[in-house]
């Protein structure tokens, strides 16, 4: 991931199937991270510093979840700029994810289909990840860690998974997201109707402010959701917010939509569909969050996020931080400065 320039090493990397592109890619920002090497991608963070959820971020652009599922490459990711990183989504065990293949670029489109299915190394694994990495936190990087329940664990256990992974993670993290809105983990989606996610929150919020008493700190929750949600469920879902007094909302994950990608190569595989078709989705999402939950509740903008202007969408729309994921895949971590430039000039 080069640096300068990194449109020879997306030639590479675009040459290579997507899911072998995106391991080779962890491997060497997991290998190189803190070493002198790390100059082939490191960039000065842009100060930016603004306060959401009571933490201090240095700057509004976050690494979505999803790229570092194990947390292996926090310090090699924070080198690019970002102010804070989000890692996972781990589960409580370890599995493989979904069959292969499972990812897919679309290139004209700057789009990505993958149905991974939370594979990851299980939560042991992911926290000792969490802990060997140091220089990221060090300069005063926002870490989030996001979880999920296991494939195999029936939707009316989910609750039980993702209070092992609360618990798990809980003293490691700066922030914990809570994802159910993947589309690939089957029923998942289901957790966002208005009784199981009312149980879900009730039962997570209990939970935070027991491990608040034990650690002695308190950690925020966010909620990650999806773009294929009406107004009606999209009140619902503010509605449950407040009553719970989450900290906080990510908006929003992969589309299931297709509309913008139709006769594309790949378009009809299943997964979830990110990238700049799921821009405006997400903006739109956004927008209805922040009518519902009013100027002071945080929200962090992610989906189609390919430039420093569609970063700055993102807060016209109402997010106070803003993540990228496919994005950093099209473009690399000239994004992720040009967004944090971009945002510092508008804010």
């Amino acid at each position: 991931m080069s640096l300068l320039p990194y449109a020879l090493s997306r030639t590479a990397l675009f040459s290579l199937d997507a899911e072998t592109a995106h391991e080779l890619t962890i491997d060497t920002l997991a290998r190189l991270q803190n070493t002198p090497a790390q100059c082939l991608w490191a960039q000065k963070r842009v100060d930016d510093p603004v306060t959401v959820a009571g933490l201090r971020f240095p700057n509004r652009i976050g690494l979505a979840a999803g790229l570092d599922k194990n947390g292996r490459a926090i310090d090699g990711f924070g080198a690019m700029g970002f102010g804070f990183v989000e890692v996972g989504t781990v589960t409580p065990k370890a599995q493989p994810g979904n069959p292969k293949p499972r990812m897919f670029r679309l290139p004209s489109a700057e789009a990505l289909i993958n149905r991974m299915g939370f594979n990851n190394d299980g939560l042991e694994a992911f926290v000792a990840n969490v802990q060997r990495s140091r220089s990221f936190r060090k300069k005063g990087g926002i870490l989030g860690l996001n979880i999920g329940k296991n494939a195999v664990t029936p939707i009316e256990n989910a609750v039980d998974d993702y209070l092992i992974a609360l618990a798990g993670v809980y003293p490691h993290a700066d922030y914990v997201t809570v994802n159910i809105s993947s589309p690939n983990t089957k029923n998942l989606r289901a957790l966002q109707s208005d009784e199981a996610l009312d149980a879900l929150l009730g039962a997570l919020t209990a939970r935070q402010r027991e491990l608040m008493d034990q650690h002695q700190r308190r950690v925020p929750l966010f909620l990650k959701i999806a773009p294929d949600l009406d107004e009606a469920q999209i009140a619902v879902i503010a509605a449950t917010l407040q009553k719970h007094r989450l900290d906080g909302v990510i908006a929003t994950n992969t589309t299931l939509s297709r509309e913008a990608v139709k006769g594309l190569r790949h378009a009809e595989e299943t997964g979830g569909l990110s990238g700049r078709p799921v821009q405006e989705a997400s903006n739109k999402v956004i927008r209805a969050l922040r009518s519902h939950l009013g100027p002071n509740f945080p929200i962090i903008g992610a989906g189609g996020v390919m430039s420093g202007a569609d970063a700055c969408a993102k807060l016209a729309a109402g997010a106070d931080l803003v993540q990228v994921y496919t994005g950093l895949i099209y473009r690399g971590p000239e994004l992720v400065r040009e967004a944090a430039q971009a945002m510092a000039a508008q804010a």
